[in-house]
Order: structure tokens, then C-alpha cells, then sequence
């Protein structure tokens, strides 16, 4: 049996508050990638936090990928692929996508648990940027980081740059292999708060 934890809108809203202040430190963002459909609402939230005094909002560009596979159950469980399914990328056609090139970019999701999504998200998106770069004759030096909500504590299967997991990457909290059911993922939220408070505190602290 998966143990379920249930984490409210209030709880993502904290922990997108919590680690604004290390983000704007460590990362320095100057674009959002938020991958859906999880990574859509924390990177919403966080984008507020980050904004600075008489600044402008960070913009947030969407990226949709798959890895999870159903398991025909008929709850929200779900078991993770081990192919990447691209379902919503970004249009390296647009002149708007030239402002990717030498930008600090936070690429945001909300769970990280095989790791092969992010794995995914940072070598396409890496190689895209570079290519543009080079078509448009630019030696700007593009930055990627990585925001997640919870971090399960579990042997990857994916693999980041090292670069990356040294100091450009933040999970708001770390967990145990654990099933984190998020709001938006549920039909009834009265339920889904009520199973969330009826939990012991700390949980996935």
C-alpha cells in the first residue's frame, strides 16, 4: 500500500515563501520555467516572492512533459514511466525567445522523484538555447536552476549536471518515498484538507 501525504494550498504557498528569499540569493532568476502541470501553481506563487521592490515580475514560459503512468486503479496513484513525453514545448521560432539566451532561468516543478524529468527538461532545453544561440552568433552564458516542492529521498534515476545539484538546486522540503497528493490534483478539496489536518504534523518536514 502507498502511504499518501496530502499537502493543502496554504502548505505550497508557505514553502514557496520559505525558499524565495535563498532562490533571489542563490539563483538570481531572471525567467520562470515551470513545468505542468505541477510546477504551474508554485511557480505562480513563487513569482510573487521573488518580485523585488518597484521591480518588474519575473515571466514564467511553460514547458509540458509526462512520465507517469496510470495504473488503472481509479485513484490518483500513479506509477512513473521511463519515457519522457513532450507535450508542450517552446517555440524556438518566436524572436520573444531569444531573451532565454544568457538569462539566469529557474525551472520549477512540483515533486522531483526519479529525477528523469528534470534530467529531461535541463539537457533539452540546454541544447535548444545553445543551438539558438549559436544560430544567432551569441556567447552569452545561460544559467538553468531548479525549484521543487518536495525532494523524495530515493535512489535517482536520472541524472543532473553537476553543476546543478552543487548549487543550483533547491527542494523546498525533502521526503520519504511517499505518494504527496497536492490540491490540484484533487476532486473534493473539503475532503482533501480534511485528510490533510487529520495527518501527524511534520510529516514530510
Amino acid at each position: 500500500m502507498v502511504q499518501k501525504v496530502y499537502v493543502t494550498y496554504n502548505d505550497v504557498h508557505k514553502l514557496c515563501k520559505d525558499s524565495a528569499e535563498k532562490i533571489l540569493k542563490d539563483f538570481k532568476p531572471e525567467l520562470i520555467i515551470a513545468i505542468g502541470g505541477g510546477g504551474y501553481i508554485p511557480a505562480r506563487i513563487l513569482r510573487s516572492f521573488l518580485k523585488q521592490p518597484n521591480g518588474k515580475n519575473i515571466s514564467i514560459q511553460a514547458i509540458g512533459l509526462s512520465l507517469y503512468e496510470n495504473l488503472g486503479t481509479g485513484e490518483p496513484e500513479e506509477t512513473p514511466g521511463t519515457e519522457v513525453v513532450r507535450l508542450q514545448w517552446l517555440d524556438f521560432s518566436s524572436e520573444a525567445i531569444n531573451h532565454l539566451i544568457g538569462k539566469n532561468i529557474l525551472i520549477v516543478d512540483e515533486v522531483d522523484d526519479t529525477r528523469t524529468t528534470l534530467q529531461y527538461a535541463v539537457q533539452e532545453l540546454e541544447k535548444d538555447v545553445k543551438e539558438q544561440a549559436a544560430k544567432l552568433g551569441r556567447s552569452e552564458k545561460t544559467n538553468f536552476s531548479i525549484f521543487v516542492l518536495h525532494n523524495k529521498d530515493k535512489e535517482k534515476r536520472g541524472k543532473l549536471p553537476e553543476e546543478i545539484v552543487d548549487s543550483r538546486y533547491l527542494a523546498a522540503r525533502t521526503t520519504k518515498d511517499v505518494w504527496v497528493c497536492y490540491p490540484w490534483e484533487a476532486i473534493d478539496i473539503e475532503e482533501h484538507d480534511r485528510l490533510a489536518a487529520e495527518q501527524p504534523q511534520g510529516i514530510i518536514a
